[in-house]
């Protein structure tokens, strides 16, 4: 039922990799500027990351022996440097975020370079080495974002959701980055997102029904030879029933066998050696669109 799957690695059925946003206060300071001092409710949501979030996440993964990719914005970055060590000890891969968690589609193009570069320049004095990947903010991939790509050398993009196998996003003007797409509902956002003041209205649903719609996607992918993406952000799915879902649903996948969990990046860097070798071929979109 899918068209051009990836052959994964070592035989296996299918790709993992948990990605986690950690997008802290950056989201509401950007949204509502210098009120946001004043809403301490609404900025605890983004300390709890930091405070219990993260780790919790980090000692699941430790458990189960994995490593996985977190997106932070460069303002976390210089907020939080501890949790940033932490992430790094547990040897997994930090993506660009963007800087404030801006919306590259509200932004002009300088104000969209800007906030890129700030980003990017974060991440790399605090890991020492530039990032492979990248998520929009909000998912707001503009029509300038590709070319940004391109000159930063960022190997691939997980934002879009153009298809359910990786494709090939190519700038007409030159270059190319990998799109890791997901789905909307592999986004905790639509379970547990209820927050007027993100204007999101996604009832809250309890970890079991969640994992129901999580493990669904993870079934489809099982058998079809797909990949498994989710987006989950620690102030959502770091809180203690939702965590301890998510480990159990680490061990069911790892009971079924045939799983390769990976990091984004070592997904990407499996299909270029791919495509390097001719054993696989990504569908290319080409931008601009229109």
């Amino acid at each position: 039922m899918l068209q051009n799957p990836v052959p994964w690695p070592h035989g296996a059925r299918c790709a993992v990799a948990f990605s986690f946003d950690m997008d802290g206060e950056s989201n509401l300071l950007q949204n509502f500027g210098a009120s946001a001092r004043g809403m301490i409710a609404a900025r605890t949501l983004g300390r709890f990351e930091a405070r219990a979030g993260v780790p919790r996440i980090l000692s699941v993964l430790a458990r189960h022996g994995l490593r996985q990719t977190f997106f932070v914005p460069g303002w976390c970055v210089e907020t939080y440097p501890r949790i940033i060590e932490q992430i790094l000890e547990g040897g997994h891969e930090i993506g660009h975020h963007g800087y404030l968690h801006e919306d590259p589609n509200s932004l002009d193009d300088e104000q969209e370079r800007d906030a890129f570069w700030r980003g990017r320049e974060a991440l790399i004095k605090a890991t020492g080495m530039a990032p492979r990947g990248y998520r929009a903010p909000s998912y707001a991939f503009s029509h300038r974002t590709l070319p940004l790509l391109a000159e930063a050398g960022i190997a691939y993009d997980s934002s879009l959701f153009g298809d359910e196998v990786p494709y090939l996003l190519k700038d007409a003007g030159g270059g190319d980055v990998l799109e890791l797409p997901s789905l909307l509902a592999l986004d905790d956002w639509t379970q547990y997102g209820d927050f007027e003041m993100f204007r999101s209205g996604a009832p809250i649903a309890s970890p079991r029904q969640a994992m129901e719609t999580f493990r669904a996607e993870f079934e489809a992918a099982w058998t079809h030879g797909g990949h498994w993406i989710p987006v989950w952000h620690p102030f959502l799915s770091g809180r203690l029933s939702r965590c301890m879902a998510i480990d159990g649903l680490i061990g069911e996948m790892r009971e079924k066998g045939d799983v390769w969990f990976a990091t984004l990046g070592e997904i990407a860097t499996h299909l270029r050696s791919l495509m390097a070798s001719g054993a696989w071929s990504p569908t290319v979109e080409t931008f601009p669109f229109d």
